[in-house]
């Protein structure tokens, strides 16, 4: 028996957000009620968020979440996987007939923040993985955002919607390719290893 990746288009990402801070309950709170996520679906536990939906609003709400959480000024880190094509992940299904207009958009746009990233790709099931990564590397440094090398991962280094769109369009660009995806990412902002 052989496992087939999935034909279901549906993306996800279980994160985990971390601010450095007293206020770490109020800061998470406030974050997700900020963001609008109906779009997608989520699910909250005391371990990780989980996102799914539509690539482009799991990549919307993420983000927002995250800008929410860091223009606090705190220091705050996000760390997460993001996936499309799992085999057998069809649950939510019905968020896929939600139209393409982001619904964070507009409140992101309004807030600039900088941050480290750090991400790998994992394009699964393909023998010329690392041929599809390094695209996405080089693709990266046009991105506006600073690109570094980093033990099993890329660095990015910019404003916070630059890093996403940086990751989201690599993400999108390699299972354009490769039906089963998925992205590890973490990054930091306000850290105070900066100042």
């Amino acid at each position: 028996m052989t496992n087939q990746c999935g034909t279901s288009r549906i993306a996800g990402c279980q994160f985990t957000l971390y601010p450095m801070s007293d206020q770490f309950v109020d800061i998470i709170l406030s974050s997700l009620d900020e963001v609008d996520s109906s779009k997608v679906w989520k699910e909250t536990d005391d371990v990780t968020t989980c996102v799914r939906g539509k690539m482009v609003h799991v990549f919307d709400v993420t983000k927002a979440i995250f800008l929410h959480a860091a223009k606090t000024g705190e220091h705050v880190a996000m760390s997460g996987t993001f996936s499309i094509g799992c085999p057998g992940d069809n649950e939510a299904d019905v968020y896929m007939a939600e139209t393409d207009e982001p619904m964070n958009l507009e409140k992101s746009q309004t807030i600039n923040q900088q941050a480290g990233c750090k991400f790998s790709l994992y394009p699964l099931g393909h023998e010329d993985y690392m041929d599809k990564i390094y695209q996405q590397i080089d693709l990266s440094k046009a991105r506006g955002v600073r690109v570094s090398a980093s033990h099993y991962m890329t660095r990015l280094d910019g404003d916070v919607k630059d890093i996403f769109n940086a990751i989201e369009e690599a993400f999108e660009s390699v299972q354009e390719e490769v039906s089963h995806t998925t992205m590890t990412f973490t990054i930091s902002a306000n850290s105070p290893s900066n100042k």
